[in-house]
């Protein structure tokens, strides 16, 4: 598996994922998706809305990068968030619709990104405000590992809530 392929692979990995995470989270209440479970952001409604932010704050770094990805424009119609622990979306549906919308975006995109584009190196500026550059490719290994991470937490979360989401491992999409 090359590089690219490796890219496609991560984006539709990270929107199957969602869809599962969100058809169990959509069965709770309010009240359930909101409670404290003491996980690094909170509760299971905090924890997605950190990866839809999260998700939004990278992609649109990576919109910036001299490829000028056609498939990244969208993000130009919001915001870049500016705290991942807040609660953008007080609402799982609308989170839903988010979370969705940018999954579609992720995988268009991630079937755009040409292989010589991997070796640049990316200028931007962290969330502190801290310019940085650093290498594409790591980046984008970077991005998909930090939302298989926090959805492994989600994943408890809902398991703690009386949810099995099913089989969450990455094998189920390779050949």
């Amino acid at each position: 598996m090359n590089r690219i392929e490796h890219i496609v692979l991560m984006a539709s990995y990270n929107q199957w994922m969602n869809r599962k995470l969100y058809d169990a989270a959509s069965t709770l209440s309010d009240a359930e998706l909101r409670i404290d479970r003491q996980a690094f952001f909170g509760s299971i409604l905090g924890t997605l809305n950190h990866l839809a932010l999260g998700d939004t704050v990278w992609l649109k770094r990576f919109a910036r990068h001299p490829a000028g990805y056609a498939a990244l424009v969208p993000l130009n119609t919001i915001a870049t968030p500016v705290d991942l622990k807040h609660l953008a979306f007080a609402d799982i549906q609308e989170l839903a619709t988010r979370r969705a919308w940018l999954d579609q975006l992720i995988v268009d995109w991630a079937n755009t990104v040409q292989e010589p584009e991997l070796d640049h190196r990316l200028h931007y500026t962290n969330m502190r405000g801290v310019a940085a550059e650093k290498n594409f490719f790591s980046l984008l290994v970077h991005f998909f590992n930090h939302q298989t991470h926090h959805r492994g937490q989600a994943t408890t979360l809902l398991a703690q809530a009386g949810l099995d989401v099913g089989t969450t491992d990455l094998l189920a999409l390779i050949d």
